[in-house]
């Protein structure tokens, strides 16, 4: 009994997850490697929502000159789309929402995150992308909507 509750803890980890991101596109801005990083992330609540995140990736030259090995910048763009049918599962509906997705963006303290909040009143999905970081707080934000017009 005692492995059959194991697995049934580690299958919840797992679908408790925040979603992966698939890497679609690159775009390079400068000679010394930094690039700016799209990826999209399918909503894993939220059927038939995708997000597109734009982020900046700092080069092994920029690395090197600058410092700071271990730290992206906490800046992020996003823009979410109905992207097929759209059918919300069993989403967070309290006023915090819950984390759709997050990386690391230093060694520890840093991180950027999509947050997902409902707006009741005016059926929509709210995906705030942000920094969290343990020691200082970033008003870096960046939000995109998506309005629940038809569903389910």
């Amino acid at each position: 009994m005692t492995r059959l509750k194991q697995t049934l803890a580690a299958a919840f980890c797992l679908l408790s997850l925040p979603a992966a991101a698939e890497e679609v596109g690159e775009i390079g801005v400068d000679w010394v490697g930094n690039d700016i990083i799209i990826e999209a992330i399918a909503d894993p609540k939220v059927e038939g929502v995708t997000c597109h995140i734009a982020y900046f990736e700092r080069g092994l030259i920029d690395r090197l000159s600058k410092g700071n090995w271990f730290e992206d910048p906490s800046n992020a763009s996003i823009a979410c789309r109905q992207t097929g049918p759209i059918t919300v599962g069993d989403i967070d509906r309290s006023r915090g929402g819950e984390d759709v997705f997050r990386a690391s963006r230093s060694i520890i303290l840093k991180s950027l995150r999509v947050k997902r909040i409902f707006d009741e009143a005016n059926q929509t999905l709210i995906y705030a992308a942000h920094a969290a970081e343990l020691t200082d707080g970033s008003a870096k934000v960046s939000i995109s909507t998506v309005p629940l017009y038809q569903a389910d």
